[in-house]
């Protein structure tokens, strides 16, 4: 599946990008939206043209990890290019800045563009199998919910675009409360139409179980706990429990064993072609997250991790009184060498005081450098993540006894002894339980996007007391203010340009 989505979406960006900013013109050259949308080819390649969004620079190839990675009290930056340091310290002064923003939510919106193209268009054409129309409108509602997902955590109120836009469209900004509705709507739709598996060649397209992590997702948000029970059981005991923990916890990270039996669902990344980012027939399908968070001399290292990761690790050995495993294939930090024998990638390391790194998805295993070009999938939701949301949602529901053994299939899998044998203090205590699950998530998914929405969801980022508390370990949180910084500012541009929209308050 890699190799198919990556070949016919970059394609396909060919054609949608003279229907995107040329709704108004008749290119020679370019095929327009009429003389398109007649076959099961236009279709499937339409769909397919979602995908292509995925390695685009504001997205998931380079800049959305800034906002979601290194904002939260995970990661920050230290580049000398200020501004871009800015942006993961709460110093936002230009609101239309590229990097930090301005390209995110272009990006966002270009996806939903190609969403909503195929919503409009493929039901009226004639396929021979209708299962197969249903699958590709299915796609594209899933992925019309999972930008509007992320779009909410960062922005929250934004338009609400649910039809093919034209530039002379003034969308209507909504609050977060009708986004949150709007992805539920579609992820159940999705759900209905697509399948439980895909076959062996279409691996890496959303099935049943992606959009049921998801919905747990938006329902979690929401704090709706009955809800997101019901997604997660699908996936831990319902008719979608085909999900198992590796064996190897370092598989979730490589571009081996990729679309293993953890994955719920990942992003299909490549090095076959050494392109750019735009639209060209030889654009990359790679992640440039590495490059831009490799150590010094390794990469652009414009975003590194918060020493506290390190100490949070060490404060639990294993079963066998030894570190805990996984702090190896998260972080490269001062003592890596002396702790595990593993050296930065492969070189003797002149540390700095309290430096750290992500490990996770470097290529660090073959090579002694990073580039634009790693081929290393990105797991946005895998089983470990569902284990413990299922715990945090039992606790929330007040079966905090129940929620333990789900803690403990993630710790097991790390060699830990169980959650009552080590920390006995917990007891049912549904605030205890809370705030050590809060230490598990970073233990087992540190550097994996999820940070920023957890610090939402838990209600970190809304008092005085609980900012300054995540500043004890994250300085930059000095700067962030309360009923602000938990969400960014709408690039100025578009505010100024759309009477609609009404820039995010405090900004």
């Amino acid at each position: 599946m890699k190799k198919i989505i990556i070949i016919t979406a970059a394609f396909l960006g060919l054609v949608f990008t003279a229907c995107e900013n040329e709704l108004d013109l008749n290119s020679p050259n370019d095929i327009t939206v009429d003389q398109y949308w007649k076959t099961e080819s236009d279709a499937q390649a339409g769909v397919n043209s979602i995908y292509a969004m995925f390695y685009k620079d504001g997205l998931w190839a380079r800049w959305i990890y800034f906002r979601l990675d290194l904002t939260s009290d995970e990661g920050y930056s230290v580049s000398p290019w200020t501004e871009l340091a800015d942006w993961t310290r709460f110093n936002y002064i230009n609101y239309n800045f590229w990097e930090g923003n301005a390209v995110t939510w272009r990006d966002t919106y270009k996806a939903i563009f190609r969403c909503n193209q195929v919503l409009a268009n493929v039901p009226n054409i004639t396929f021979q199998n209708e299962d197969d129309k249903k699958k590709i409108i299915a796609q594209a509602k899933f992925f019309r919910a999972l930008h509007y997902y992320y779009a909410a955590v960062i922005w929250e109120d934004v338009p609400l675009v649910l039809d093919p836009s034209t530039p002379a469209d003034l969308p209507k900004q909504v609050k977060v409360a009708e986004i949150w509705a709007q992805v539920e709507k579609d992820l159940n739709e999705a759900f209905e139409d697509l399948p439980r598996d895909w076959a062996a060649d279409q691996l890496g397209r959303p099935d049943k179980g992606a959009a049921k992590a998801f919905l747990a997702k938006v329902y979690m948000q929401q704090h709706k706990w009955p809800e997101a029970k019901g997604a997660l059981e699908f996936l831990i005991s319902g008719a979608g429990a085909k999900y198992s923990l590796v064996s190897n916890y370092r598989d979730n990270f490589t571009d081996t064993n990729e679309n293993n039996g953890e994955s719920v669902f990942e992003i299909q990344f490549g090095d076959q072609r050494k392109g750019g980012t735009d639209e060209a027939q030889n654009a990359a399908v790679s992640s440039n997250r590495s490059q831009f968070f490799a150590p010094r001399g390794i990469g652009w290292s414009d975003g590194q991790a918060r020493i506290w990761l390190v100490d949070a690790f060490k404060q639990e050995n294993n079963k066998d009184g030894k570190l805990d495993e996984r702090l190896r294939w998260t972080l490269f930090y001062p003592q890596l060498l002396a702790d595990f024998g593993d050296k930065t990638y492969g070189r003797n390391w002149e540390w700095n005081n309290n430096e750290a790194w992500f490990r996770k998805g470097s290529r660090d295993y073959y090579r002694n450098n990073e580039d634009y070009y790693s081929q290393v999938n990105y797991r946005l939701v895998r089983y470990a993540d569902i284990l413990l949301r299922y715990a945090e949602v039992l606790n929330e529901l007040g079966s905090t006894a129940e929620a333990y053994q789900y803690v403990d299939l993630v710790r097991a899998r790390a060699n830990m002894n169980t959650l009552a044998t080590a920390h006995p203090e917990i007891g049912t205590d549904h605030d205890k339980f809370l705030e050590r699950l809060k230490t598990e998530r970073v233990l087992e998914l540190c550097g994996e996007s999820v940070r920023w929405e957890d610090l939402k969801r838990w209600g970190d980022l809304d008092t005085q007391t609980s900012v300054d508390k995540i500043a004890l370990r994250d300085s930059d949180f000095k700067n962030f203010t309360v009923g602000k910084n938990h969400r960014m500012p709408i690039p100025q541009s578009d505010v100024d340009n759309n009477p609609n929209l009404e820039q995010n308050s405090g900004y």
